[in-house]
């Protein structure tokens, strides 16, 4: 069988043969970076779309390319039930009583069943127990339940977060981020917030800007507050209050705050916070496919959370670095709804955004639905590859007719010869239609790896999602790094007394705060080298407890403070209870050692770490973590793979393509000679029947007619000899023609596959580089007492 694991190609089937009814061995691999250009999937109901696009993720995942999968009927799943032992043990607890008991069978009869089934369905297309393994070992799985607890939760609710500030400087992206954001929350609401006439729209877009263009986040709490009380007079010209009465405002408060109080609702509240880097890579920088599934919310709450993820997906996306190959995939499971040829939903912009922009980033969008009719094909003509499977009714056909029209280049669409395609096709059976290739394929899918289970229950994807797979949101982590120390006791209301000559400074907090003492350091730290290119500044803040040791301070515990230095109070509070300040810190010359010590912390620890790649030749950016040098690090091979492949295959294009054309030459002469050798052979047939049949019935035994009939039969059957003989040099040489580019395909599969050794940035130790600052370039400005709530 022949080898389907070539390097960035998806191993998507094999060719099927519709006039026979059954599929060829020739292998059907799609290249990865074509992906770059998007894909839709569409076919009804048990075409095995889902199937196929549950195969293109897993081909995404062998190739260590990471994937968010939108799930929004719980099908996709499925793609944690990899079992490399394809024991029936492994099948049982997801296997469908209710199959089993149509079946007569016992829930262990029907998990060996299939168990078997899948084992032999794999072999029968080359694929096996060990290539599962691979698969699990190529990249992280997980589910995600938004809104639910389920699987892994998302916050998205805690923070709408301020856009990069790549997307604040570009006035479209910003816009268009602020649209759909307020267009989301009134959703959830039921308000058909329009951003031209509603007012509910505009206020709310006004105030997410207002706080978005400083670069602060607002929450829904704070925007609650907002609503009842902007922070501006005017909405455009006009007073707010005659744009949109205080009384109604606060019934729109009301609303949004009814939402929050709403049983369940806490959930959408926690979990890990809404960020595509992290459902696209582990923290090691391992590739992630995120299962997203969204088939236990309602419609309002799916908009809504669809809208928030893809304008977090831009946002990365416009972070990233332009590039060729395929970087990440973005696959949804069915599309119906958002993307419609007439209505304006918050997703449809986004979606219009992706197709349009994403290619230079290496997102590839691979849409998929069995309602073609709802899906507007102006927008889908971006898409470079079509998969069609089977069709329900004529007006799906035609709207998919109207859609591959408009993304044929050239202009060359034989709509005829479509329609007759796509209406032999069958189940499993799709209709590949690629920008990138000369002429249609039909194939049958393969086997998926996957154990398609079909949708899964909520306890079922429980089992799937572990307890410690949920990580902190980053607002927890932030408050548990700030958090004030425990409250001493002998509290007192008033600042203590401390000497005129300690600084002193307190952070900002609402109502009557308790006041804990800790020690302030601010200092700026320069590090410079020519060798590696770096040379910054950093202005850094930290605070550290003191103790009840001989050493009162130890800087080796202190944590960072992220405040803007301006932010901070001089002087100590005016108001609260405070705690007792220890003695050490009531002692003025304790800060001239405490500032000494500090300058000697800063400059063994404030160090930028470096990261070497031998193999690849790369050293990491100043500030660039591991994870991120590793990504880069498998995007950047990904890069010269997918180059070193191209170079490839041009050296020896013109040379295949002249095979090609010899062979296609060839094929034509035998088909040609054939036809000949099939009319000379009638011709000879007919001569010498006629002539048997003159000599039988003729007077005369021997006449001139038939001496002359019968030497022009004896010709014939001569040139019949003649022709056959053509017929067989003919063939001969298009066998010689089709060796020949046999051998050239298997010397360019030869130098290919010397480069599938491949890059594991996953694996490869990396070489660190250590620069530290000199003691002259860390400059500290204040260490003090500081007074924290």
């Amino acid at each position: 069988m022949e080898d389907f694991e070539k390097l960035g190609a998806f191993y998507l089937g094999r060719v099927q043969d519709l006039a026979a009814g059954k599929r060829t061995d020739e292998l059907v691999l799609y290249d990865s970076k074509d992906l770059t250009t998007h894909a839709v999937i569409i076919g009804m109901t048990g075409s095995g779309k889902t199937g196929l696009g549950i195969g293109i993720i897993e081909e995404a995942a062998m190739d260590r390319i990471p994937v968010i999968a939108i799930d929004p009927k719980g099908d996709l799943g499925d793609l944690l039930l990899t079992f490399p032992n394809l024991s029936p043990g492994d099948f049982e607890p997801w296997v469908s009583s209710q199959e089993a008991e149509a079946k007569g069978m016992t829930r262990h009869q029907f998990a060996d069943e299939q168990a078997s089934t899948w084992e032999k369905g794999l072999a029968d297309w080359g694929q096996s127990g060990e290539r599962i393994k691979r698969l699990r070992e190529a990249a992280d799985f997980a589910i995600y339940t938004p809104g639910s607890a389920a699987g892994a939760p998302i916050s998205v609710l805690r923070a709408f977060t301020a856009p990069p500030e790549a997307i604040r400087n570009d006035a479209d992206l910003f816009r268009e981020r602020l649209q759909t954001t307020a267009s989301s929350v009134l959703a959830l609401l039921g308000i058909d917030g329009d951003p031209i006439t509603s007012r509910e729209h505009i206020l709310v877009s006004n105030l997410l800007q207002r706080a978005w263009v400083s670069g602060k986040d607002l929450d829904l709490p704070g925007l609650i507050g907002q609503i009842q009380n902007p922070p501006f007079e005017k909405i455009g010209v006009m007073e707010v209050d005659q744009v949109f009465p205080a009384k109604e405002r606060t019934a729109l408060a009301m609303q949004i705050n009814n939402l929050l109080a709403a049983p369940g609702f806490e959930a959408w509240m926690s979990g890990v916070p809404l960020d595509s880097s992290k459902l696209l890579y582990t923290d090691s920088g391992k590739p992630r496919v995120s299962v997203i599934s969204i088939a236990h919310l309602g419609d309002a709450e799916r908009m809504f959370f669809v809208s928030m993820l893809l304008n977090d997906l831009i946002g990365w996306m416009r972070q990233q670095p332009g590039t060729g190959s395929l970087r990440a995939v973005l696959y949804m499971d069915e599309i119906f709804g958002y993307l419609p040829p007439v209505a304006n939903p918050p997703t449809k912009a986004l979606f219009l955004t992706l197709l349009k922009q994403a290619r230079a980033y290496g997102l590839g969008v691979v849409l998929a639905t069995q309602n073609p009719v709802d899906l507007d094909y102006k927008a889908l003509s971006n898409a470079g590859t079509w998969c069609i499977g089977r069709l329900q009714t004529e007006r799906d056909k035609a709207r998919v007719m109207e859609g591959l029209e408009g993304a044929s280049a050239g202009g060359n669409f034989d709509r005829g010869a479509m329609e007759q395609l796509i209406a032999g096709l069958g189940k499993r059976v799709f209709l590949l239609h690629s920008v990138h290739e000369s002429k249609p394929t039909i194939f049958q899918t393969r086997w998926t790896m996957s154990y398609l289970a079909g949708p899964l229950t909520r306890e079922q994807i429980r089992r799937l999602s572990p307890a410690e797979s949920v990580a902190p949101t980053a607002a927890s982590r932030s408050n548990a790094s700030t958090a004030a120390p425990p409250v001493t006791d002998g509290g007192a209301s008033g600042p203590p007394s401390v000497p005129a000559g300690i600084p002193q400074f307190h952070l900002p907090a609402d109502g009557d705060a308790t006041w804990q003492p800790r020690l302030l350091g601010v200092a700026d730290v320069t590090i410079s080298s020519a060798r590696y290119g770096i040379n910054r500044t950093d202005r850094v803040l930290h605070t550290v407890a003191f103790g009840d040791g001989p050493v009162p301070v130890d800087w080796s515990t202190a944590d960072p403070l992220e405040a803007d230095l301006a932010a901070i109070g001089k002087g100590p509070p005016a108001e609260g209870t405070f705690a007792p300040v220890p003695s050490a810190a009531l002692k003025e010359k304790s800060y001239s050692a405490w500032t000494r010590s500090y300058t000697q912390w800063l400059k063994s620890n404030e160090v930028i770490t470096l990261y070497r790649s031998v193999a690849l030749k790369l050293i990491s950016r100043a500030g660039e973590t591991e994870k991120d040098f590793r990504i880069r690090l498998q995007n950047n091979s990904r890069e010269q793979r997918d180059a070193s492949v191209e170079s490839i295959r041009q050296k020896f294009a013109t040379k295949r393509a002249a095979l090609v054309d010899r062979l296609q030459r060839a094929e034509q002469r035998v088909e040609r000679e054939s036809q000949e050798a099939g009319s000379e052979k009638l011709h000879a047939a007919v001569s010498f029947g006629t002539a048997v049949i003159g000599a039988l019935f003729s007077r005369k035994a021997v006449s001139a007619t038939n001496v002359s009939r019968m030497g022009t039969a004896a010709r014939s059957v001569g040139r019949v000899q003649k022709q056959s003989g053509d017929v067989t040099r003919a063939s001969e040489s298009a066998e010689s023609v089709r060796q020949a580019l046999a051998e050239l395909d298997q010397q360019i599969e030869g130098q290919t596959g010397a480069l599938r050794g491949g890059f594991d940035a996953q694996n490869e130790p990396l070489e660190t580089i250590t620069i530290k600052p000199k003691a002259s370039d860390v400059q500290v400005h204040e260490v003090g007492l500081v007074w924290m709530a």
